[in-house]
């Protein structure tokens, strides 16, 4: 099984991604000359999904690492918002301004989806440690 520590850290990746989006949602013009495009982690699975491969560990007495890791960020190449707004400095000959592809409120729900992951995985770790003690206890 994965480490908990392992699953926070991933969490807490996440929550900065996400805080990421949110803090430039209305970034029209980034170091690369355009606005702002959103990213998200990608996460890979750890577990084997041979079974070839889980049969053969098992019959060896290996332990099958369970979980997910990140492997990378990505940008999400979904279109930008373009708005008709003929002042703004960044807009084009016809007048349109791109926006980045932020969707506040799918931000937000992932926000929250991380955060109660992270709590939780907190709050196991924080029960390991409290039965550890207990047991520790129990052997004076």
């Amino acid at each position: 099984m994965q480490p908990l520590e392992d699953y926070l850290e991933q969490q807490r990746q996440r929550i900065e991604v996400i805080s990421s989006n949110l803090a430039n949602a209305g970034t029209t013009r980034t170091a690369d000359g355009g606005p702002y495009r959103r990213k998200d982690l990608v996460f890979e699975s750890t577990t084997p999904d041979n079974p070839f491969a889980q049969a053969f560990g098992s019959a060896l007495g290996e332990d099958q690492e369970a979980g997910v890791r990140v492997i990378g960020i990505y940008e999400d190449a979904s279109p930008f918002l373009r708005k008709y707004e003929p002042n703004h400095p960044d807009a084009d000959a016809d007048g349109y301004v791109s926006y980045p592809n932020v969707n506040p409120i799918e931000e937000m729900v992932n926000l929250l989806s991380a955060t109660r992951s992270f709590e939780a995985n907190t709050q196991a770790v924080n029960a390991i440690k409290e039965i550890a003690a207990k047991s520790m206890e129990i052997g004076k």
